[in-house]
């Protein structure tokens, strides 16, 4: 029989990486900025200019190759794109757990 275990939600987790924080934001900001290069209709080329990257830089961003791309560099790439982008603290938490980071999106596009 084969065994099934439910993901958190963070693959990187599951695979126990140790920055599986940072990677599964990086990965939810790297897949914003393909969507909206989509919705545009541009060639990578047009939209690494724009991103003021190189075009394999960001085919591989794309496919999720990110290592070494900060989130600052995601979300300067955000602003390029004419995205604003916020970051909100929140308020302390009531026990001695560690706080996380998450990203959402507008709905609209």
């Amino acid at each position: 029989m084969i065994e099934i275990e439910e993901s958190t939600g963070n693959i990187y987790a599951d695979l126990d990486m140790a920055d599986a924080d940072e990677m599964i934001v990086k990965a939810q900001l790297a897949i914003k900025i393909g969507e909206i290069i989509q919705d545009r209709k541009w060639a990578q080329q047009q939209a690494a200019e724009v991103l003021g990257i190189t075009q394999p830089k960001l085919s591989k961003m794309l496919r999720g190759q990110f290592r070494g791309t900060s989130v600052a560099k995601l979300l300067i790439c955000l602003t390029r794109l004419g995205r604003d982008v916020q970051i909100v603290v929140g308020p302390a938490r009531h026990s001695a757990m560690v706080g996380r980071i998450t990203v959402e999106t507008c709905k609209r596009n």
